[in-house]
């Protein structure tokens, strides 16, 4: 597989801001995979970005002019790198991932509320 090749194309026809780094996520990533002058992980959390309500990038304006005002956006707690969400994750999923399986062998079905209108009843 030609990872590299891959990961250079997409990241060449990402659109870059002139006030920041721009990088599309990994399905399931959530800490950020940029690295320092040294050529360490920087390994922040990925945090939704609200930019509209931002002082500071209502200043600059480069996201919003770019995409919009209600962009799905995600930047790094501590390198401020942006990244759009990917395009292969599955929409409606928990930020935090798809969770986990029982390991004892039983799952757990949701809560019916006609159920609970009958037990009040």
């Amino acid at each position: 597989m030609a990872s590299g090749e891959t990961a250079t194309a997409i990241t060449s026809t990402i659109p870059q801001l002139p006030n920041h780094k721009v990088k599309i996520k990994k399905p399931g990533q959530r800490s950020c995979n940029e690295k320092n002058e040294k050529g360490k992980f920087c390994g922040g959390h990925l945090k939704r970005w609200f930019y509209a309500a931002d002082v500071l990038e209502q200043e600059c304006g480069d996201v919003e002019k770019a995409w919009g005002a209600g962009a799905e956006v995600y930047r790094c707690e501590f390198c401020k790198t942006l990244y759009l969400p990917s395009p292969e994750d599955a929409r409606g999923m928990n930020v935090a991932g798809p969770g986990q399986y029982s390991i004892f062998g039983f799952v757990v079905p949701p809560k019916d509320e006609k159920a609970k209108d009958e037990k009040k009843a």
